[in-house]
């Protein structure tokens, strides 16, 4: 028996559930690619491609996930030989250093752990081991989705400033942007790069890069530059340029029907609707953790992520069952725990177009696959999330 009929509820940390608005704008036919609507969506586009970034300076669009948003960053400003200092705390930093070797740049990693955000203190000391300035960039992610943290990229700024260093900052915002505050040009970074498919509520296809001044001007002395991913072609004047061939038609069209979504709501009440759910997801599984098997993955609170929670689960359980039970009987998928977390974590993603129904669902049905499944948890952990909400979202 199952009780899965209806809305499938996707809770994974992306591709997220897409807007019937954005599917509605990429309903429609083919349409001319160098004059008329869409060059002007294009323009529209990368214009508030920077509000939601937090710069003035440039944007670029490309045919990508997110991982091509890495390889543009890299091959703009890096030259062989370079070094890159990695600062991981999770899966995808290391990733996009392993990228930036294969490309035929130095990379180092500093240590770090999976439960732990990055330490400002740690970038510091390294940098000023650096008297002469060999590394050229810092790669970090945001949030990490495998780990569930998010990282102070002001502090690690901050740790740069303070030990005088010339590094380029560079940022991963793929599962950030538009959950948590990202602030690029007042928080110093130099490159931004995120993807369509989480918190900017696209399906998977399209990628982002936002640059400085100074990532543009070390730009002009990169010997990695291709001619795809080359930011100085895609300044060309024809809207044709700004792709480097065929421009993605119908996913511009859902991107600018995604941004309104954004700029209507309001970029920072999207964010304070991030910050609620995500409270009140962190509030049931401190719940479900008094029972002795579950506990979220980050064990600081201040360094929990507001766009997934990352979720241990012990005592003899495999978070497989769980999630077979879940989409299976009940319609929700929740989450793979991946990287090193594989066989002893699941993901309960809140970002993007979610709302209380949905979030307040997906953790139901978690709660109920416990009992189902035998596996102990303390009791009462939707009724935390309720009361989380209806603390912060007043009548009045």
């Amino acid at each position: 028996m199952t009780v899965k009929h209806g809305r499938e509820f996707l809770s994974i940390p992306g591709p997220t559930t897409v807007p019937d608005e954005v599917l509605r704008a990429m309903h429609r036919p083919a349409t001319d690619i160098y004059t008329g609507a869409l060059p002007k969506t294009t323009d529209s586009c990368l214009a508030d491609l920077k509000k939601v970034f937090g710069t003035k300076e440039q944007t670029y669009i490309y045919i990508s996930n997110g991982h091509g948003a890495w390889e543009a960053a890299l091959t703009n400003v890096l030259s062989r030989g370079d070094k890159v200092l990695v600062l991981p705390s999770g899966r995808f930093a290391t990733r996009w250093g392993e990228m930036a070797r294969e490309l035929g740049t130095e990379t180092e990693a500093l240590p770090w752990d999976w439960r732990r955000a990055v330490d400002p203190a740690a970038v510091e000391a390294r940098l000023r081991q650096d008297t002469s300035g060999e590394i050229k960039v810092i790669l970090v992610v945001q949030v990490d989705t495998a780990s569930g943290v998010v990282n102070d990229i002001p502090a690690i700024r901050a740790a740069m400033d303070v030990s005088g260093h010339e590094a380029l900052l560079f940022v991963d915002t793929i599962a950030s942007l538009g959950t948590m505050p990202f602030k690029m040009d007042a928080w110093g970074v130099d490159v931004a790069v995120t993807g369509s498919q989480k918190g900017l509520m696209m399906p998977p296809g399209l990628s982002f890069v936002a640059t400085s001044k100074k990532a543009e001007q070390a730009h002009q002395s990169a010997n990695l530059r291709t001619r795809y991913w080359d930011w100085t072609a895609r300044q060309g004047e024809l809207h044709y340029d700004k792709y480097c061939g065929t421009p993605p038609v119908h996913q511009l069209f859902g991107l600018r029907a995604a941004l309104d979504l954004i700029l209507e709501e309001g970029l920072d009440n999207v964010i304070r609707r991030h910050q609620l759910l995500a409270d009140a997801a962190r509030s049931t599984v401190e719940a479900w953790s008094e029972g002795g098997a579950i506990e979220c993955n980050i064990l600081d609170p201040q360094q929990r992520a507001n766009s997934v929670t990352v979720v241990l689960l012990g005592g003899g359980h495999h978070p497989s069952k769980l999630l077979e039970y879940c989409q299976q009987r009940c319609g929700v998928v929740l989450g793979i725990g991946i990287g090193g977390l594989d066989d002893t974590a699941f993901r309960i993603a809140h970002m993007g177009h979610i709302n209380a129904p949905m979030l307040l669902g997906s953790l139901s049905v978690i709660e109920m696959g416990f009992v189902a499944l035998g596996i102990p948890h303390g009791q009462g952990g939707v009724t935390a999330a309720i009361q989380q909400l209806g603390q912060s979202v007043t009548a009045s």
